[in-house]
């Protein structure tokens, strides 16, 4: 399935994809947490038919109903296949040494073994953050390596 991104300036991102039977929905995904679930006309898949805003909370919920089975069993698939292998999630707190420092000067594989694969910054997830990202207090990291090695990076952006 091609998923196509839209940057919107100054306002988000915009998702759209087709269905099978041709139809085309999208999500515009807004700095705000706000999303806008998008249904394409049938006739003209350039033209909005229909445009429902979601609270961050029905977002969420939404997300959850749509996406929580199909996360979950690939989350299980994943640990059959990499017995070991944990993800954590760590909220960068306001008192961390690495609030408004770069991802970099953590040196957290190299330090401890396992990798920082993700951060979630206001319902958007930030898949592959590079060195130069920044973190933000209130960010939450996704960790993934073995149990020791993700809770090494634990210590390490609560303590430094």
């Amino acid at each position: 399935m091609d998923l196509e991104e839209t940057p919107l300036p100054g306002i988000g991102l915009r998702h759209d994809f087709s269905t099978r039977s041709g139809r085309r929905l999208g999500v515009v995904s807004r700095h705000d947490g706000r999303r806008d679930l998008v249904i394409y006309d049938a006739e003209d898949p350039d033209a909005s038919r229909e445009s429902i805003t979601l609270t961050p909370e029905e977002g969420d919920v939404l997300s959850e109903l749509l996406g929580a089975p199909h996360i979950v069993q690939r989350l299980a698939d994943i640990s059959r296949a990499f017995a070991g292998l944990v993800g954590e999630q760590i909220e960068i707190a306001a008192g961390s040494p690495y609030a408004d420092r770069l991802l970099a000067a953590t040196q957290a594989r190299t330090r401890t073994g396992a990798s920082i694969v993700a951060v979630v910054r206001d319902h958007q997830v930030l898949a592959s953050p590079r060195p130069d990202f920044r973190f933000r207090a209130g960010d939450v990291v996704v960790v993934v390596g073995a149990p020791e090695n993700t809770a090494a990076v634990s210590r390490l952006l609560r303590d430094g």
